[in-house]
């Protein structure tokens, strides 16, 4: 079956040599090629070791893809001429490969998540503007397909205006431009599904209008509808289960760009779109898991979620404080020492020192090891970016699962910037975060908590750890904290 899509069966040899024949099985070819590109980008991914390869494919693919595309575009585009329509594409594509390299070479990476979020919603408008194009403009094809179509137009266009609003929310929380807490309204699971049912009614009647003037009046009352879904459910999410909504959001704009594809009747981009939308589902899926939540919960927008009664910030107790120089003795005399980064190392750009620190420990003969929570940071994978960059031994950097069980073993945990993934009150019925799988560190020998300040977490929830009796606070910008320690642990050295 791949051999007639690509070469020409023995019965159309007299068709070489008409307009656009090799073009078109040349695209084809691209595409396929492409398509296993992207899928061997996916699979090298799952790794550490294979992720920059895994990259690379992926970049070669979408190379391939998008030179496979102009090419389709220059020989079949619109009346005007070729010049012209290069011309275009070139415009186009020099506006926005500058507007990327600028904020590619502008964004510190505590700001990828918000940046990933921002890049969503261009999807996600990119699939309404094709949608409206598409029920506009519609080519041989599409009015071939008559009700089919519509009903491609009228999903593509709903999926997409609601990645449109969902991710700009999403980056207005990430940004701390809008609050992290959730948005309360009464009855909001009863707005959703009526969201939903009125939507479906609009689609019947979208598709029974054909083209009609009337048509129109179901197409922007859906759309207007799916913008305010979306900004909905998305506002409805507490800040804590932000980066399951990044993921989320990740698998909505993969389905808007296959129903771009759909509308476009472009096979990459449906192939595209569909890995992207299953892969973010299923990574969504493995995050929830991984903080207790529920899946269905978190894409309807915290559907069913129950009041929380706990305290959220209100609680006090007696810290202890320390200084560089005595966590540097401390972390001398230890055998096992366990670092549990946080978004407070991104946003100090701790892991350059930290990894000096790891080294430096490492050469006393100390046991380092870090654990990862699935969520520590505000991306999926945040933290082991960091300590890849910094150049930590992958071997030593280690998830939840492979750790949770070793604390009591552990001599001094260094806890650089997290809050709500070693918070114990996850572990307290009524609690925000009740049932959340956190990093036990309380059950280590020593503690030492990096902080700024005795603030809450991005959950607003206050941490008991800070008050036990092997916890010490250790306040400062983390950067300076670990410079401090590393220069006291090599002069004791």
């Amino acid at each position: 079956m791949l051999s007639s899509f690509v070469f020409p069966a023995v019965g159309d040899l007299m068709d070489w040599s008409q307009p656009g024949y090799w073009t078109s099985h040349v695209v084809t070819l691209s595409y396929i090629v492409a398509a296993v590109l992207f899928i061997l980008s996916l699979r090298g991914l799952s790794s550490h070791e294979s992720s920059r390869q895994g990259n690379n494919l992926g970049m070669i693919g979408m190379g391939i893809a998008l030179a496979a595309t102009i090419l389709a575009a220059l020989s079949n585009g619109p009346g005007r001429g070729v010049l012209v329509t290069a011309l275009l594409i070139a415009v186009a594509m020099l506006i926005g490969a500058s507007i990327g390299i600028w904020k590619a070479a502008k964004v510190e990476m505590t700001g990828m998540p918000e940046l990933i979020a921002l890049l969503h919603s261009f999807v996600g408008l990119a699939a309404v503007l094709v949608g409206y194009n598409s029920y506009l403009a519609p080519d041989v094809q599409a009015v071939a397909l008559g009700g089919f179509h519509l009903g491609e137009v009228f999903l593509g266009v709903f999926i997409g205006a609601v990645t449109l609003t969902g991710s700009i929310v999403a980056y207005l929380k990430l940004s701390g431009k809008m609050s992290g807490a959730p948005l309360m309204l009464p009855g909001r699971n009863n707005l959703n599904m009526a969201a939903i049912g009125v939507t479906i009614a609009l689609m019947a009647w979208f598709i029974a209008a054909g083209h009609s003037a009337w048509a129109w009046i179901p197409f922007i009352l859906m759309t207007i509808i799916a913008l305010a879904l979306g900004f909905h459910l998305v506002a409805a999410i507490g800040g804590g289960d932000m980066p399951v909504v990044v993921s989320m959001l990740n698998s909505y704009s993969g389905w808007a760009a296959a129903a771009a594809g759909f509308m476009l009747n472009n096979d990459l981009l449906i192939i595209t779109g569909a890995l992207v939308g299953s892969s973010g589902a299923f990574l969504s899926y493995i995050m929830c898991r991984a903080m207790n939540r529920s899946f269905i919960s978190v894409i309807l927008g915290g559907f069913g979620t129950a009041e929380s009664t706990g305290a959220s910030g209100d609680e006090d107790g007696e810290h202890q404080e320390i200084n560089a120089e005595q966590v540097a003795a401390m972390l001398a005399g230890s055998r096992r020492v366990m670092i549990t980064p946080g978004y407070g190392m991104a946003v100090a750009q701790a892991q350059y020192p930290v990894a000096e620190l790891t080294n430096a420990l490492r050469d006393m003969g100390v046991e380092v090891e870090f654990g990862v929570h699935p969520v520590a940071g505000r991306l999926p994978g945040h933290m082991n970016v960091l300590l890849a960059e910094a150049k930590v031994p992958y071997d030593i950097v280690k998830e939840m699962d492979e750790v949770n069980d070793d604390f009591e073993d552990i001599d001094t945990v260094l806890v650089i910037g997290a809050n709500d993934t070693v918070n114990p009150a996850a572990e307290e019925p009524g609690s925000p975060i009740a049932g959340m799988p956190v990093l036990k560190v309380w059950e280590a020998k020593n503690v030492i908590v990096f902080k700024r300040s005795m603030a809450t977490g991005y959950a607003g929830v206050q941490n008991p750890l800070f008050f036990k009796e092997n916890t010490h606070m250790l306040f400062g910008d983390a950067k300076a904290s670990v410079d401090n320690i590393v220069s006291a642990v090599r002069q004791n050295a």
